[in-house]
């Protein structure tokens, strides 16, 4: 891993941290690869991932964002591009453990898709969360595709076509942050929810993962029969009686 995506294991947690904030933690595609292998791999040592950055702001976007290319690239190089902020996102959705996003200042762009597809997201009262794509002459499908199935229609479209800056307090009501809390207080509170999350079964946290991942993608009497099933093997588990 290199210094602007730091991977500290920590105990249970696996600690992702964002490290470019001269540069408004920008991401590159090479750091958008290594977070992407650091979400994958993480089931294998960790119950739980943290993803926080340094500096004033949690992600601007992506670095060169509305810069055009000297060169036009062929269709199918766009794809390949394209697939590496895909991948990233899908990551998030395929870790086996819980995912939490802790943001403060601005979370724009891909910063704010992956702080929205995070499986919680806890941000500061200052935090600030943007789609500004549009502005760039960029068409945010992208983004749209991480928060499609956390933010209700009429505000992710919203957000795409006015390219609004909102509050954290709106974002919480928007879907994209689960919990708005005093600047002062973030650690703390982000510290007491991975404690309460560690003081679970590992196989309950994981199921549920599995069950949220899956379950929103099903018909309604599909997902309660994986419920069903998922409940009962679980639930009849030895380490849930522990």
């Amino acid at each position: 891993m290199s210094n602007e995506i730091q991977v500290r294991q920590d105990g249970a947690i696996l600690r992702i941290n964002i490290n470019r904030p001269d540069h408004g933690n920008a991401a590159t595609d090479p750091m958008a690869l290594e977070l992407t292998e650091a979400l994958l791999k993480a089931g294998e040592t960790s119950r739980l991932v943290v993803l926080t950055a340094s500096g004033k702001d949690f992600c601007v976007g992506r670095a060169g964002m509305g810069v055009k290319p000297a060169v036009d690239p062929e269709a199918i190089e766009r794809l390949r591009q394209s697939d590496v902020i895909f991948n990233t996102y899908s990551a998030f959705r395929a870790t086996k453990v819980p995912t939490i996003a802790v943001v403060r200042g601005l979370a724009a762009g891909f910063g704010c898709a992956i702080a929205g597809v995070a499986d919680i997201t806890i941000a500061a009262e200052s935090a600030q969360f943007q789609i500004p794509e549009m502005a760039h002459r960029i068409m945010p499908t992208m983004v749209i595709s991480a928060l499609m199935d956390r933010v209700p229609r009429k505000e992710l479209t919203y957000l795409v076509y006015s390219t609004a800056t909102i509050s954290a307090t709106r974002a919480r009501e928007a879907g994209i942050v689960s919990e708005v809390v005093p600047d002062a207080q973030l650690d703390t509170f982000v510290e007491a929810l991975c404690k309460r999350i560690l003081d679970t079964p590992n196989l309950a946290t994981e199921g549920a993962k599995e069950f949220f991942r899956r379950a929103f993608t099903m018909d309604v009497p599909s997902a309660v029969d994986y419920a069903r099933n998922i409940h009962a093997v679980i639930n009849s588990s030895k380490e849930m009686r522990k």
